[in-house]
């Protein structure tokens, strides 16, 4: 049986960072997203905003191992960094002044990952 695994460049090259973070960073929570992403398409994580404003804090820092979706909505400021997120995710955290980053960016902000929450 043939193995299945990504082969979009942009997730193995993030997948490939993350994982080198980890290791110079001494930080557990990159490998953990990396392995999150490095799942086939099918498997890989998809997360409502309603799961968002369920399973976050105010002023809290998440970080979504897939696609963030706009169903539901945030009532509350989080930063919310995702591989990826749905243009109406975007608009709709603008409006809960919640930040989005992508996950380089937050690794760059907070190499340790500390006070980082994975929702899946």
């Amino acid at each position: 049986m043939r193995e299945t695994k990504s082969t979009n460049p942009e997730i193995l090259q993030l997948i490939k960072y993350l994982k080198k973070q980890s290791k110079e960073k001494d930080a557990a929570i990159w490998l953990a997203v990396a392995e999150y992403l490095a799942k086939p398409s099918r498997q890989r994580v998809a997360v409502n905003l309603s799961t968002l404003n369920r399973n976050s804090e105010e002023s809290e820092t998440v970080v979504v191992p897939g696609k963030l979706l706009a169903s539901g909505a945030l009532d509350h400021a989080v930063t919310v960094a995702a591989f990826d997120a749905s243009d109406k995710a975007k608009a709709k955290l603008a409006m809960a002044k919640a930040k989005y980053l992508s996950i380089p960016e937050l690794v760059e902000t907070n190499p340790q990952g500390s006070k980082v929450k994975i929702i899946r």
